[in-house]
C-alpha cells in the first residue's frame, strides 16, 4: 500500500506555510511518499520549485492549488487531469485575479463550474458541518460526477473519530468518496513556531493574543504511509483512494510545451529570411566603408545558429520593440550576453561591436547549442519613456499574450526581525534595537556582540527565540512584485500556461513565476529596462546633433586622461567614492580598460582579493604568470588562454565558470548549476554547495590551495552582485560616452543630467558645483526667462560632431529651472 499526500502547503501560500517547496519534496522523497500534491491558495507560485526539486530527485510532484471562493461556497483542492485542464485552471485563477486588487483572487461558485472541465476536485470540509455545506458538496458532486471527493484530515482533536464518521456519512451520501489528507503546512514538526509566527504576522496579532487562530498541535506535518494507515484505521479506502487520485492526474509542468509567438514577416519570406535581410542591411548601416569579413564571417554563423535553435522570431521581436522606440526617439542600447552578438550589433538592439580587438567577445557566451537555454536580451531603455515602450508591448501582443514575470520579494534580516518581534510581543523599542544592528549575509543569524551593541542582552530566553526564528524566516517568499521589465510572450493565450494578475502599477500586469521558474520551464522573456544615463544620454545628443552612441569613437586619449584623474562626477558607474579612488591607480587609457573598470569595483574580485594583484600586475610591479596544475595533470599554460586578457588574474563571471571547468574539470551540467547560482542580485542561493567540489577538484590536480580558495571566495562575491564581461562591456559604452560628452561639453553634461532627475549619485547642487568648476557658467532660475527644463543659453552656434575637439567653454551657461535649483529672485521677500 502506498500513500499521496493532496494537500501541502508551502511558503508560497506567503505567510501560511512554513516550509519551502522543495524542503515538503525532500522530505515526501524521504518518507517514501507516491506523490506529493502542492495545493497553495488561489496560487500557482510555488508550484515550479516543487517540480524542479521532484525532476531532480525522482519524486513525483502533483501541480494544483487550493480554490477559495467569496460567495461561501466550500474550497476546493483543484487538480488538472491533462494540459487543457491545466489552461482553464491558469484562465481561473487569472479571471480571479484580474477582477481584484494586487494579491487578492476573487473567485465564485460559476467560476468554477465554467473552468471545471478535466478538474479533479477534493472538497474541504468547514469546521462546522452543517446543512449548507452538505447541499454544497452535494451540489459540487454533481456537477464533477466522477471527479470529486471530500477530504478528511485528522486535526488530533477530542471529536476526530466522529467527525470523520458524519465526513464518511455525508461522502457517501453526495457521490463524492472521503479521501485521507493531513493538510500540511511543514514539512516537519520542529517548524510549528514558525509557523505560529507567520500566523501571527498574517492577522496582525501577537502570540498572546492569537487564540484559536494557532494550530492546536505540531501535527500539520508530511506523515508517512504507515503513520495515516494508523490515523485512517477505520477508513482503509480513504486512504487507498490518494494513489489512485494521483495517477488520475494526468497534468505534469513538463507537458507544458512553449510556442514563442510568430512575428509578421513580408510575404513570401520565413522568420529566418527576414531576419537574415535585417541583419545584412545593418550590417551596411553599422559598416558604411564596407562589411569588414570578420564581420561577414561571424554573422553568417550567428545566422545559422539561430536558425537551428528556432529562435529567429525572437530576434524579430526585439528587433521590433527597438525600432519603434527609435521610431518615437527614445535612445535604448543591449546589454548583457546580447553584448556578444554581432546579429544584435547590425540589428542595432546593442551598440558594442563584438569583433572589435578591446571588446573580443564570444557568441558561445550568449547563445550555443550545447547549453541548451533560450537567448536572453535585456534592453535599457531612457527611464523617463520607458513605460511607453511597455506599453507598446502590451498593445502589440494583447493583455492574454504578453505580461511581466514576477519578483519574490524575500524577507531580509530587518524586515524578518521586525515581523518576528511583533508576533513575540517584544516592545517596538527592543524590535527596533535589533533590527537597527548590522546582520550577516542570508541565514548566518544575528553575533551576540551585535546584540550587546544594541543595549540587549543576548543571553536573554526571549531575544534568543526572536533571532533564532528570525534566522528561520531569512529567504521567506513574502509577497509577489513584478519584475523590472522582464516581458514574457506566447504564441497561444499566455493565460493558459500561468495566471496574469494585476500589479500594484497602473496598467501593469504580471505572471505568478519569477526569472528562475520560466528558466526551468524553457521560457523566453524580453527584457525592457529602464537606465537614467541613457535618458541623460539621449538629451545631451539631441543638444549636440549626434544620431547615434555608435557613432562616438572609443579612442580619445583626452577622455581617458580625464578620467585617470578621477575627473568623473556624473560619469556613469565610475562616479562613486570607490571607483574615483580606483581609476587613478588603473589609470585607464584604452576601452577594455574602461571594462576592467566597471567590473573590478565589485564584491567578486574584491572578496576573492583579486583587485591588488591584477593592479600590481598592470603596473609591472610584479610579473604576470598563470597558476599551473600538477605536471601529471595538465599543462602549465592550460589557464592562459581563460586569464590571459586580466593578466592571470579572474575578473569576470565567465572566468570563473571557465576556471570551474578547466581547472576543477567541473562537467558542463556542473558549470551550468555554478552560473545559475551566480545569478546577479540573487536573494540567497546555493553557491555554496559547489565549494567542497571546486577547490577540491582544483586541489587534487595541483594547483595552489590558497588560489583555489581566493577563487571560490570570489565566486562567492559574484553570487551577491558580479559582472559578466559582456555586460561590463555594454557599461562601459555608456561610462565612455558619458565621459566623453562631460569632457568636450560640460554644460551639455550637466544640462542633461539635470533634466534627467532624479538619477545618479550626486544631487543637483552637486552637479553644478562640478560644472562651474570646469568653466560653465551657471545661472539662477528666473521666474520670467528660464524654461521648464535647463537650457543652453549661449555659446551654442555650432554643435560639435563626434570627433571635434572644442570645449564650447567660454560663453556656455546653463539655465536651470525653479524645481532643481534655489532661485534667489524666487527667495525675496
Amino acid at each position: 500500500m502506498t500513500y499521496a499526500e493532496l494537500q501541502a502547503t508551502t511558503n508560497y501560500g506567503f505567510l501560511r506555510g512554513a516550509s519551502h517547496p522543495e524542503e515538503l519534496v525532500l522530505a515526501a522523497k524521504a518518507l517514501g511518499l507516491t506523490a506529493i500534491g502542492i495545493t497553495d491558495r488561489n496560487s500557482l507560485a510555488g508550484v515550479v520549485r516543487a517540480w524542479s526539486k521532484g525532476r531532480e530527485i525522482d519524486q513525483k510532484v502533483l501541480t494544483g492549488c487550493r480554490l477559495d471562493f467569496a460567495d461561501g461556497t466550500p474550497s476546493v483542492l483543484c487538480y488538472p487531469s491533462d494540459r487543457a485542464a491545466w489552461g482553464r485552471l491558469t484562465r481561473l485563477l487569472t479571471l480571479g485575479q484580474r477582477r481584484s486588487a494586487k494579491g487578492e483572487c476573487h473567485l465564485t461558485s460559476p467560476d468554477l463550474l465554467e473552468h471545471g472541465e478535466g478538474q479533479l476536485i477534493l472538497v474541504v470540509p468547514p469546521a462546522r458541518l452543517d446543512g449548507v455545506f452538505e447541499a454544497a458538496l452535494e451540489g459540487l458532486a454533481g456537477e464533477f460526477q466522477g471527479r470529486a471527493w471530500l477530504a478528511a484530515a485528522r486535526p488530533y482533536g477530542p471529536r476526530d473519530l466522529s467527525r470523520l464518521a458524519r465526513l464518511d456519512a455525508l461522502a457517501r451520501k453526495a457521490g463524492a468518496p472521503m479521501i485521507a489528507v493531513n493538510d500540511v503546512l511543514y514539512h516537519g514538526p520542529e517548524r510549528r513556531p514558525l509557523q505560529d509566527v507567520l500566523t501571527c504576522i498574517r492577522e496582525g496579532c501577537s502570540l498572546t493574543q492569537a487564540g484559536l487562530r494557532l494550530e492546536a498541535n505540531a501535527e500539520r506535518h508530511l506523515k508517512s504511509f504507515a503513520e495515516m494507515a494508523r490515523l485512517f484505521a477505520r477508513w482503509p479506502d480513504a486512504v487507498a483512494r490518494t494513489a489512485q487520485v494521483a495517477g488520475r492526474i494526468g497534468f505534469d509542468l513538463g507537458r507544458l510545451k512553449y510556442e514563442y509567438p510568430d512575428e509578421p514577416v513580408p510575404p513570401g519570406k520565413s522568420a529566418i529570411q527576414h531576419l537574415t535581410d535585417l541583419a545584412w542591411a545593418g550590417a551596411a548601416w553599422r559598416y558604411p566603408e564596407g562589411v569588414p569579413e570578420t564581420v561577414k564571417t561571424t554573422l553568417i554563423h550567428e545566422l545559422a545558429l539561430i536558425e537551428e535553435l528556432a529562435y529567429p522570431n525572437y530576434f524579430l521581436t526585439v528587433h521590433d520593440i527597438v525600432q519603434w522606440a527609435r521610431g518615437e526617439g527614445i535612445l535604448c542600447q543591449g546589454r548583457g550576453s546580447a553584448a556578444n552578438s554581432v546579429v544584435c550589433f547590425c540589428l542595432g538592439v546593442t551598440s558594442v561591436d563584438p569583433t572589435k580587438p578591446d571588446h573580443d567577445l564570444l557568441f558561445a557566451r550568449f547563445i550555443s547549442r550545447e547549453r541548451g537555454e533560450p537567448p536572453d536580451i535585456d534592453v535599457d531603455f531612457e527611464h523617463e519613456r520607458r513605460e511607453l515602450v511597455m506599453q507598446y508591448v502590451y498593445r502589440r501582443y494583447g493583455r492574454e499574450r504578453a505580461a511581466i514575470c514576477a519578483t519574490v520579494i524575500h524577507y531580509r534580516p530587518r524586515s524578518a526581525i521586525r515581523d518576528v518581534g511583533k508576533a513575540l510581543g517584544l516592545t517596538e523599542d527592543v524590535t527596533a534595537a535589533l533590527a537597527g544592528t548590522v546582520w550577516g549575509s542570508w541565514g548566518d543569524g544575528l553575533p551576540d556582540e551585535h546584540i550587546r551593541q544594541a543595549g540587549l542582552d543576548p543571553e536573554s530566553p526571549q531575544i534568543r527565540r526572536a533571532v533564532a526564528l528570525a534566522t528561520e524566516l531569512l529567504g521567506f517568499p513574502r509577497h509577489l512584485s513584478q519584475h523590472v521589465g522582464g516581458f514574457v510572450l506566447t504564441k497561444r493565450r499566455l493565460d493558459e500556461t500561468v495566471p496574469i494578475g494585476n500589479a500594484a502599477m497602473k496598467d501593469r500586469t504580471f505572471i505568478e513565476w519569477d526569472k528562475d521558474d520560466i528558466d526551468a520551464l524553457g521560457l523566453m522573456k524580453v527584457d525592457v529596462l529602464a537606465l537614467g544615463m541613457l535618458t541623460a544620454i539621449k538629451k545631451a545628443m539631441d543638444m549636440l546633433g549626434v544620431a547615434d552612441m555608435a557613432d562616438i569613437g572609443e579612442d580619445d586619449a583626452a577622455v581617458y586622461a580625464m578620467l585617470s584623474k578621477a575627473d568623473s562626477v556624473g560619469v556613469f558607474q565610475v562616479e562613486s567614492r570607490a571607483q574615483m579612488s580606483m581609476l587613478p591607480r588603473l589609470k585607464p587609457t584604452k576601452f577594455y580598460d574602461l571594462v576592467i573598470e566597471v567590473a573590478i569595483v565589485r564584491p567578486g574580485p574584491i572578496q576573492g582579493d583579486m583587485v591588488h594583484p591584477y593592479l600590481r600586475r598592470r603596473d609591472k610591479i610584479e610579473p604576470v604568470s598563470y597558476p599551473a596544475p600538477a605536471p601529471e595533470h595538465g599543462l602549465a599554460d592550460e589557464l592562459k588562454a581563460v586569464l590571459g586578457k586580466t593578466l592571470g588574474v579572474p575578473l569576470f563571471q565567465e572566468q570563473a565558470m571557465r576556471l570551474a571547468i578547466e581547472a576543477a574539470k567541473f562537467t558542463p551540467e556542473e558549470a551550468n548549476g555554478l552560473r545559475r547560482s551566480m545569478a546577479t542580485f540573487r536573494h540567497y542561493g546555493d553557491v555554496g554547495l559547489y565549494g567542497a567540489k571546486f577547490v577540491g577538484g582544483m586541489v587534487a590536480r595541483g594547483y595552489d590551495p590558497a588560489f583555489a580558495e581566493r577563487c571560490f571566495r570570489q565566486i562567492e562575491g559574484f553570487g551577491s552582485y558580479g559582472f559578466p564581461e559582456s555586460h561590463a562591456v555594454s557599461f562601459a559604452k555608456l561610462v565612455y560616452v558619458s565621459a566623453w560628452i562631460k569632457h568636450h561639453r560640460p554644460d551639455v553634461f550637466c544640462a542633461a543630467l539635470l533634466n534627467s532627475q532624479p538619477m545618479g549619485f550626486y544631487q543637483p547642487a552637486q552637479l553644478v558645483r562640478d560644472a562651474r568648476e570646469h568653466g560653465v557658467e551657471v545661472r539662477a532660475a528666473d521666474i520670467l526667462l528660464s524654461d521648464w527644463d535647463c537650457t543652453l543659453e549661449e555659446g551654442f552656434d555650432s554643435p560639435p560632431s563626434p570627433s571635434w575637439g572644442g570645449t564650447g567653454r567660454e560663453a556656455a551657461r546653463v539655465g536651470q529651472c525653479a524645481d532643481s535649483l534655489e532661485s534667489p529672485w524666487l527667495s525675496r521677500t
